[in-house]
Parts: structure tokens; sequence; C-alpha cells
């Protein structure tokens, strides 16, 4: 599967964005789909994700309460709606997608990767 992410940007303390992520083929709804981030300097880190059947999620807790994902299987997208951004926010942010079971939280668990797409928090 081949992700495409999109929707980064720069916005202000306090405010939101939405990241999406297409993925290309027909298999999309049997891949548990995450997203990490990467800061300056530090490692990747994982964010959250969602089952197959997108019944099932699960968020780090820096995030918990402010970012939701949510997957569209007939449309093959995968979303992160972010709120209440902060400046720690601030990273690169990959879509990713495990061919496997769900409740996996290290990167090098997740077989395919988007190319990143940057977010910057304005304190």
């Amino acid at each position: 599967v081949q992700l495409q992410a999109s929707g980064g940007g720069l916005v202000q303390a306090g405010g939101s964005l939405r990241l999406a992520c297409a993925a290309s083929g027909r298999t999309f709804g049997t891949y548990v789909m995450a997203w990490f981030r990467q800061a300056p300097g530090k490692e990747r880190e994982f964010v959250a994700a969602v089952n197959r059947n997108a019944d099932s999620t699960s968020y780090a807790g820096s995030v918990k309460g402010r970012f939701t994902i949510s997957r569209d299987n007939a449309k093959s997208t995968v979303d992160l709606q972010m709120n209440g951004l902060k400046p720690e926010d601030t990273a690169v942010y990959y879509c990713a997608a495990r061919n496997g079971g769900y409740g996996y939280t290290r990167d090098h668990e997740y077989n395919y990767w988007g190319q990143g797409t940057q977010v910057t928090v304005s304190s």
C-alpha cells in the first residue's frame, strides 16, 4: 500500500489542524492505521491508531482528549483531527499501516509509511 499524507501547516497554540492520509490499493481495510510524529532531535513516537473496523482507537497520553483518529475504508483514508494544539506538538507527522494485529505502538511494527507532513505550532 502507498500512503500520502497532507494537511500540515503553521498554526497558533490553541488552534486546530486536520491531517489526511490517502492510501492506494484495494486492501486498505485489511490494515491497522496509525499516525506517528517526529520532532527535531527526537525519536519518532506513536500518536494514535485505529483498528481495521474503525471501532477501536488508541492514543498517546500526550494527545489524548485533543486528537481524534478516524478512517473511511470506502475512501481508503485515515484522518487525524488535532485540536488544542501546543508548541510541543510541532513535528513531522507520518501515517503508517500495519499488516497485522492491532495495539502496536512502535514504529518498527508498522510496514508502510507515508512521506510525512510538517506541523508547526507557534506560541
